[in-house]
């Protein structure tokens, strides 16, 4: 690792040559050589490279204010999103829906996000419309988020058609054409958190003879 360049995310800090774990949970890395510790808790705290689920609750000349479920608000510059300019500033009603990605997120101070990826494109960022939002723990969030993606995604995905967005914050964002699809999987993500592969299998496959 003495010739690598690595990132630290979310529970770990470096003094000098030494990397600390700031929280008890599990050390999780990921390409390119990025390291961060995994818990399960309701807080969310804010690190810059986190795509999450945030709320309008106030909108400002130069920025949307913006709940992330942190210690703090966090604010959207209304010229973070792709092509931004002064003549083209989005409107968002208080109580919008966003998945967004966090710039910056310093420690006394609010956090950044932005509406673009680090290219400077929207990607999949933006507001979230229609559909149905619930509350998560963090450690549910990077379950949904894992890689390969984890059997209860895996085997709706087979057999429904839905779109999902996950925010590393503990938010996650269900749709689809059929209310019924949106509330059966939004239900069954909510229980699948303390069941291993098998049982988050056998629970979709349960579900699913109900619906046919």
């Amino acid at each position: 690792m003495a010739n690598q360049t690595i990132k630290l995310g979310s529970g770990l800090r470096q003094d000098a040559d030494t990397i600390s774990a700031m929280k008890a949970g599990v050390l999780r890395f990921s390409n390119p050589h990025k390291y961060w510790v995994e818990s399960s808790q309701k807080r969310y705290v804010p690190c810059a490279g986190d795509a999450v689920l945030g709320i309008v609750v106030d909108c400002k000349a130069d920025n949307f204010l913006v709940d992330i479920k942190g210690p703090s608000l966090a604010f959207l510059p209304v010229l973070a999103f792709e092509g931004g300019t002064r003549r083209n500033i989005p409107k968002f009603e208080v109580g919008t829906l966003l998945y967004v990605r966090v710039v910056k997120a310093n420690s006394g101070m609010n956090p950044e996000l932005s509406c673009m990826d680090s290219t400077g494109k929207a990607a999949e960022f933006g507001p979230l419309k229609d559909g149905y939002m619930f509350e998560s723990s963090t450690g549910l969030s990077r379950m949904l988020l894992s890689s390969p993606t984890c059997p209860v995604l895996e085997a709706f995905g087979k057999n429904l058609s839905f779109e999902i967005a996950v925010g590393l914050n503990g938010r996650v964002w269900v749709n689809a054409e059929s209310p019924a699809t949106i509330i059966l999987v939004a239900n069954a993500i909510m229980k699948s958190e303390s069941l291993s592969a098998v049982q988050q299998k056998i629970l979709v496959e349960r579900l699913l003879k109900r619906v046919q």
